[in-house]
């Protein structure tokens, strides 16, 4: 029999907020930022022995099968800086994604996650939260270089529908969600995976320049985000879900005033051609520049709007995650 330590954590979908979540912004202004772990996970898996397993790596192109991929301690740096943090060295570590890599919705901050509460297990330590979202925001930063945000840390690691402040702490509000609205917001969205995998960096650091720098008009789009992503959470708690959709719409025009890299012609004609069949607001997740792009309509009105976006890029199907992080331990 063989120990075997396996860990599993949500990505996100961003409704509201992001970019506010960005230090120095952040420290200095106070960010706010409004999000639903959703469930597509990064699982990581330890088991007994030196080494990483072999790689394999396969994707989807439809919607009727899930993106997997497989990679190995000697080919990720996360991986391996989780792995040098942690001391552990008698583990041989899988990660296995049910995602697109670079969909933008917080995919390397539940592989780091995943790694750390496994880790975590494997060491026989108790893990917190809290610890392991600032951890994985530290090995992104210090380890591999990475500018972004805190959001997607806390998503992974708490799950939910949650209403997050950032200042030089963070404060975590779980919203609190009806079954009811749990299963309309299930239906009436729309998660689009234009099929272009976005960088993160680069749009990050040119709007942290601007922001350094005084720009009006970027300091004038945070401000709004961060106002966006409050009534987003009110709405949520509200169960009103076409002032969720609506406030969709004014947060991407704000978001997309950021910098020229951050809309794209394929992101432009979803939304495009989503508002015309009747959405009331999409977004794109994530820094952008690729990834995927979120649509809200009334209940009426999702079937057209699907098949209007449909040929433009993959619909991906989820559920809302309300475990966050989990860690489970065992023999194989």
């Amino acid at each position: 029999m063989t120990r075997e330590v396996t860990a599993r954590a949500p990505t996100r979908i961003d409704l509201g907020g992001g970019w506010t979540d960005v230090p120095p912004y952040c420290d200095r202004e106070g960010g706010f930022v409004c999000n639903i772990a959703i469930s597509r996970y990064a699982t990581a898996c330890l088991t007994a022995g030196r080494g990483a397993t072999s790689a394999s790596v396969r994707g989807a192109s439809s919607v009727s099968v899930r993106h997997e991929s497989r990679v190995t301690e000697s080919d990720t740096p996360l991986v391996r800086a989780a792995l040098e943090r942690s001391g552990v060295t008698d583990a041989a570590v899988s990660l296995e994604n049910d995602f697109p890599v670079g969909a933008g919705l917080g995919g390397s901050s539940a592989a780091s996650a995943a790694l750390l509460g496994a880790l975590s297990e494997w060491r026989h330590e108790p893990w917190d939260a809290a610890e392991i979202a600032e951890e994985g925001r530290r090995i992104e930063v210090e380890e591999l270089g990475i500018a972004g945000g805190r959001q997607d840390h806390y998503a992974a690691t708490h799950g939910g529908a949650l209403a997050l402040t950032f200042t030089n702490v963070a404060t975590v509000r779980r919203i609190p969600l009806t079954q009811r609205t749990r299963r309309e917001f299930i239906s009436r969205a729309t998660l689009v995976y234009t099929g272009q995998s976005r960088r993160s960096g680069d749009p990050i650091t040119a709007v942290l320049g601007a922001y350094e720098a005084g720009d009006a008009r970027v300091l004038s789009a945070l401000r709004r985000m961060r106002e966006l992503a409050g009534e987003m959470a009110v709405a949520l708690e509200r169960s009103d879900l076409d002032a969720v959709g609506d406030l969709l719409n004014e947060h991407w025009q704000r978001q997309r005033s950021l910098h020229p890299s951050i809309p794209t012609a394929r992101i432009d004609e979803i939304v495009s051609r989503a508002r015309q069949a009747g959405a009331l607001g999409a977004k794109a997740m994530g820094a952008s520049g690729g990834g995927c792009v979120l649509v809200m309509a009334r209940p009426d009105d999702v079937a057209r709007v699907r098949d209007a976006v449909r040929p433009l890029g993959e619909i991906l199907e989820f559920e809302i995650d309300e475990s966050g992080l989990t860690v489970t331990a065992g023999t194989a």
